[in-house]
């Protein structure tokens, strides 16, 4: 492997690794609480309450609608590596308070600000992810996020397991400021230094990044290729798009014809107003929100919550195992969809996941309601379900997210979708008591089979195969789709 890619896998891991540290952070209450809660071994001034406990799940999801919020505004200021490491400082003061500390409140405060860095770094990975990889690998890389969140997800359970109180927290906090490292030493984003007008250091860059010398003509092809993507959009009107109206068409004439006429400058359109007027950019959008919104309905967050009890009431004395092997096959899937997504196509593997998940959904909905079969077997659906999900319908919008929208946009698509993903993740966690009362787990699961026939069916109407295409290329293909 070139020293290009290695950059790029570098790039690919240090936007990661913010997801890998909110992965351990999300899995920590789930063998702390207990501890808190308890008289007999809280570290704390006094035990947790339940109204506490449940802040201390749910806090870092609430600081994470903070970070996707702020991340546009730290690396359009900053750049891709001095905001990620802004970013990624919160997460360490976090930790920092968490080690010194035994007031809940405190405790808290830090869950928040943690969720600031893994929030903002789940925006930032596919932003710089699409500004610095070959379009051959942009897939694989583009998955990093989604994997690294398992990884972080697995050792968070194996530090549970076999680690203290204390060893657990000095890990989490060498974690993060690995995260702190990891970003430091990338290369900067071209993309942002060419809109500093910093081109000869953009050069530089493309050059580190596709491993050739900076006076090669393939770096410089890309450097005149960013350099027209990133120039200011203007407002004009598309032929493609609109009907021609006669009358214009005779007033431009005349001023063709017209030396003397100064032709006046476009007015370049904000990223707000570009992500909605623009045919392909709005297609885009709708494209990726409707395939991540579907994706959240399919009931992984609730389904993992419900795991945990029924490792529980299956064998209380290998429920950490369990656990252990559910966040492992949660690792497996996100590695199988990073290596086979530029191989398979994005779109091959969002139906057919889809498709896998609707089987175990209805086949565990069906044997909970007729108490047909014995518990383990429900155990092995539940994870066969979690493999299934993670090997497209889980990954791939997120691989679409970082390479479908035109540079112009980018980060601000990326914000709002990632502010719904929050949102839509935070909902469904707090309906899922009352779906439960009303429909019962097995009507939950014929639910979620429901919506995840309903993702293959979508995915295959407007899901565009983006496999070792160009941006520019996957822009084409959709104002192709349009004439379709």
């Amino acid at each position: 492997m070139n020293k290009g890619r290695l950059r790029q896998f570098h790039a690919a891991l240090a936007g990661g690794f913010g997801s890998l540290v909110m992965g351990a952070l999300n899995v920590w209450p789930s063998y702390t609480s207990v501890l808190y809660a308890s008289n007999a071994t809280t570290p704390l001034s006094s035990p947790m309450t339940k109204a506490e406990e449940s802040l201390l799940g749910s806090l870092p999801s609430l600081g994470a609608i903070v970070g996707s919020a702020l991340v546009g505004w730290l690396i359009n200021s900053f750049g891709r590596r001095n905001g990620g490491v802004i970013l990624s400082l919160p997460v360490v003061l976090s930790w920092a308070l968490v080690s010194v500390s035994s007031s809940i409140n405190l405790i808290l405060a830090a869950r928040f600000l943690a969720g600031i860095s893994g929030g903002g770094y789940l925006v930032l990975a596919p932003i710089f992810i699409s500004e610095v990889a070959e379009d051959a690998i942009r897939g694989g890389l583009a998955s990093a996020s989604i994997f690294m969140y398992c990884m972080g997800s697995l050792l968070s359970y194996l530090a549970g397991w076999f680690l203290t109180y204390r060893t657990i927290i000095w890990l989490q906090l060498i974690l993060s400021i690995g995260c702190t490292i990891l970003i430091l030493l990338v290369v900067e984003s071209p993309v942002y230094l060419l809109r500093q007008k910093r081109e000869e250091d953009a050069r530089q860059a493309i050059a580190k990044y596709r491993g050739l010398p900076a006076s090669s003509m393939v770096v410089i092809d890309e450097l005149t290729r960013l350099k027209h993507q990133i120039m200011p959009a203007v407002e004009l009107i598309s032929v493609t798009d609109t009907d021609r109206d006669p009358k214009a068409e005779e007033a431009e004439k005349q001023m063709l014809n017209n030396e003397d006429v100064v032709p006046e400058q476009p007015k370049a359109l904000s990223p707000l107003k570009l992500l909605f007027i623009s045919p392909v950019s709005r297609r885009a959008f709708i494209l990726v929100m409707t395939v991540i919104t579907i994706q959240v309905f399919m009931g992984i967050v609730p389904v993992q919550v419900y795991a945990k009890t029924v490792f529980k009431e299956t064998d209380p004395s290998k429920s950490d195992l369990y656990t252990v092997v559910f966040a492992v096959i949660q690792f497996g899937g996100a590695i199988f969809s990073a290596l086979v997504a530029d191989k398979a196509g994005r779109r091959i593997l969002i139906i057919s996941s889809s498709i896998l998940v609707c089987l175990c959904m209805v086949s565990l909905g069906f044997l909970l309601q007729t108490r047909s079969a014995p518990a383990w077997l429900t155990v092995v659906l539940l994870m066969a379900y979690c493999f299934s999900f993670l090997i497209g319908a889980g990954t791939v919008p997120y691989v679409l997210l970082a390479e479908v929208f035109e540079s112009e946009v980018q980060g601000l698509a990326s914000t709002m979708i990632i502010e719904w993903v929050w949102l839509l993740n935070f909902f469904a966690l707090a309906v899922f008591p009352y779906l439960i009362s009303a429909f019962g787990i097995y009507g939950c699961f014929y639910l979620f089979g429901a919506m995840s026939l309903l993702n293959a069916i979508i995915s295959f109407i407007i899901v565009p195969e983006t496999k070792g295409l160009s941006n520019a290329q996957i822009q084409d293909l959709f104002r192709a789709r349009k004439k379709n």
